[in-house]
């Protein structure tokens, strides 16, 4: 699933071309993916002019001159720009100079008009001071893996990145959010906005679907040091990298250089 750096890539490769454009007409031809009136919405977007575009945790928000229009990509869906259509488009944006369409081969993204459930998202990983992050970890009695991936604690975090994260701050999984020390969750904040910005730098990590709005890959695949390394060697002590699964996902560390 896109996680924020591939988001915020998509959203980087939009934001230029979407600026300012009218839109002439909407197209959705997944219930799925577009619950509820598909052609109330189309009205709605019929003759609006998009006035920037932004990312809130994994959602791409379109802002227009009246209403917001969210998409979340889910596990497989893009937005191209100006691109042939395939049976998988189940949305198509005719602007007044080019084309939007939103291709998901299986249909777990959204599109939605003025999503409430933005407003319950948790506060960005690149803003959240290491004060208010410490204070959450130690209100939260859970395991940090899956707490980190609750979006309402941080918007924008997945599996990909918590791992990466996990990996430098030398935190195991497993470990309980509550029980962290100041100067383990210090590094642990450290590591997140440097992996992020690291990840935003590389455009992302394209491991199956993703590219951005114009077709293009990321490469920050490359430079993972624990996702999808399974018993590969630890790039720190030499030990096989371990998969275990947390809350239905796959999970990587280090046994050795990670410890509750």
């Amino acid at each position: 699933m896109p996680e924020l750096p591939e988001v915020e890539t998509v959203v980087r490769s939009l934001a230029p071309h979407l600026a300012g454009r009218r839109i002439l007409s909407a197209e959705f031809r997944s219930r799925l993916v577009t619950p509820g009136n598909q052609r109330q919405l189309a009205r709605k977007l019929e003759g609006r002019t998009i006035t920037g575009v932004r990312r809130r945790g994994k959602f791409i928000v379109i802002m227009l001159d009246q209403g917001t229009l969210a998409v979340h990509l889910g596990m497989t869906g893009k937005l191209l720009l100006d691109a042939a259509t395939t049976a998988h488009t189940h949305g198509t944006f005719t602007l007044d100079d080019g084309v939007l369409l939103y291709d998901d081969p299986r249909q777990f993204g959204r599109i939605e008009w003025n999503p409430a459930r933005i407003a319950a998202l948790g506060p960005e990983p690149l803003e959240i001071t290491l004060e208010d992050f410490r204070a959450r970890l130690r209100a939260r009695k859970s395991q940090v893996k899956p707490l980190l991936l609750n979006q309402r604690f941080l918007a924008g975090m997945g599996n990909i990145y918590v791992d990466e994260a996990l990996f430098a701050a030398g935190i195991h999984p497993l470990a309980l959010a509550s029980r962290i020390t100041e100067i383990r969750a210090t590094k642990l904040h450290q590591a997140i906005r440097e992996i992020l910005t690291l990840a935003i730098e590389h455009r992302g990590s394209s491991i199956s679907d993703y590219v951005d709005a114009e077709g293009a890959r990321g490469n920050f695949q490359v430079l993972h040091r624990v996702y999808g390394r399974e018993g590969e060697a630890c790039l720190k002590c030499g030990a096989p990298i371990k998969k275990i699964v947390v809350t239905q996902r796959g999970t990587h560390f280090c046994p050795r250089c990670q410890r509750k």
